[in-house]
């Protein structure tokens, strides 16, 4: 699963991306190559909380295609 263009461009900032680093325990390096690509990455579940807490966005405007549910 990818992350929207509209999440990407929220997070592409020096904030976020301190942010990011600090719950994937990466370099600032790496997490703007992960948005530059969009890996996979960026949708673990601690990055997702902080993509949700700054953005404020819903995990359907975060999240590109269909949202498959856990119970399945």
């Amino acid at each position: 699963m990818k992350l929207s263009q509209k999440a990407l461009q929220a997070i592409n900032n020096p904030a976020t991306r301190r942010r990011l680093m600090d719950v994937l325990g990466c370099t600032e390096f790496t997490i703007s190559r992960y948005i530059q690509k969009n890996s996979d990455n960026l949708t673990k579940a601690a990055a997702l909380q902080v993509i949700r807490e700054i953005t404020g966005l819903a995990d359907s405007e975060i999240l590109e295609g269909p949202l498959k549910k856990l119970s399945q």
